[in-house]
């Protein structure tokens, strides 16, 4: 008799939905097993957004988000309202990104402020479904943004951290070019070279790829 051969799904699968005039990176990632999910930085367009939940068949149980810029945050209240779903992140030191939402429209984008139901912490995790994610606190881009990290799929969410050839904007306010700098080489280089991480903006890469090669940070090792 032929051997029969089956394929384990994997535990954590992720589908990129770009999102507002700046072609923002949402990631909705999801638990294989309990087909549990969340959305990252659902900054807008949320009919899109639901759309794409229902495409894939994942039920939403909260929202994540990794720093308080509009794109990526400005209609997560909104969402988190209509679903009644939580919101955790980033951390507390972007609440001054968020309040700046109250204007009711930033660089053509809609936004609101809201209160996350968990600010984050260094060191914490976060779960979707049974996964669980780490959460590291890297300032630089802003004072309060978070990555979230799924070691055992060697995934990272970074936001507007690092991109495939650059790093994040530290000309806003309360950016700090240095901090970001330090942020990628001694807290996000130490994961491991085979991280595939997904960039708040365009394609995503390795952190191995961008040691060699990214112009703001290749070469750096802490």
């Amino acid at each position: 008799m032929a051997e029969t051969k089956t394929t384990d799904a994997p535990p954590l699968r992720i589908h990129l939905i770009p999102v507002t005039v700046y072609q923002q990176n949402c990631s909705l990632v999801w638990c294989t097993k309990t087909m549990r999910g969340a959305l990252v930085d659902p900054g807008g367009d949320l009919d899109k957004l639901k759309a794409a939940v229902a495409q894939a068949g994942v039920t939403l149980e909260k929202l994540l988000v990794t720093h308080g810029h509009m794109d990526h945050c400005g209609q997560a209240g909104v969402l988190a309202r209509e679903l009644n779903l939580p919101i955790e992140g980033p951390h507390e030191g972007d609440r001054f990104w968020i309040e700046g939402h109250a204007r009711g429209m930033v660089e053509g984008v809609p936004c609101e402020v809201f209160e996350p139901t968990r600010w984050l912490q260094d060191g914490d995790t976060v779960s979707v479904g049974e996964l669980v994610f780490d959460v590291i606190h890297c300032p630089g881009h802003t004072p309060g943004h978070v990555v979230f990290v799924h070691k055992p799929s060697r995934l990272a969410i970074v936001g507007d951290v690092l991109f495939q050839g650059s790093i994040g904007r530290t000309d806003f306010p309360q950016g700090n070019h240095q901090q970001l700098l330090d942020s990628i080489t001694q807290k996000l280089w130490p994961l491991g070279k085979d991280i595939t991480f997904v960039p708040g903006h365009g394609p995503c890469s390795t952190f191995g790829h961008e040691m060699l090669s990214n112009p703001f940070v290749g070469g750096r090792y802490g």
